[in-house]
């Protein structure tokens, strides 16, 4: 077990299976030490999709825990990539989507759900760069999508 899992176990929080691309793309491009990750959709530990529009039929802090569940999910994609996640170099970038009613402004918030967490993970190796964007709708209806650039160690 990584280091990085370990830490997620004192978390009570399990790595979920790398899950499959729902369309014509892979989950991830490795080029050169730089790992693209594809958008991961929110999912719960149970593997039911986490649905919703913030501001609308549901809050901050739940879009923030669906935030968290696609940053496990892209956690999962770099295990599957490059074998351990202790040969995470740095989170370089982080894009959020944040399925949203018309005036809901609280995208970085929401965002802060991944973005926290891969602080909490990594230290300040998990400090990124990031966009938190408002969406009309998002895939299956999910409240948040979020999609990765990790450097990885050779």
């Amino acid at each position: 077990m990584s280091q990085v899992e370990e830490k997620l176990a004192k978390m009570d929080l399990v790595l979920p299976e790398a899950g499959a691309p729902a369309g014509s793309y892979v989950p991830t491009v490795l080029t050169g030490n730089l790992l693209y990750v594809s958008g991961q959709i929110s999912v719960d530990a149970d593997g039911a999709m986490m649905k919703g529009r913030c501001g609308e039929t549901i809050g901050v802090e739940e879009g923030q825990a669906a935030a968290q569940r696609c940053a496990l999910a892209i956690l999962a994609q770099v295990k599957a990539a490059v074998g351990s996640l202790d040969k995470v170099v740095r989170v370089v970038k982080l894009n959020g989507f944040v399925n949203s009613a018309p005036a809901f402004g609280d995208h970085p918030k929401v965002i802060n759900g991944a973005s926290d967490l891969m602080v909490e993970l990594f230290g300040d190796k998990g400090k990124h760069a990031r966009a938190a964007v408002g969406v009309a709708n998002l895939p299956f209806g999910v409240a948040v999508e979020v999609e990765a650039v990790i450097e990885v160690a050779s």
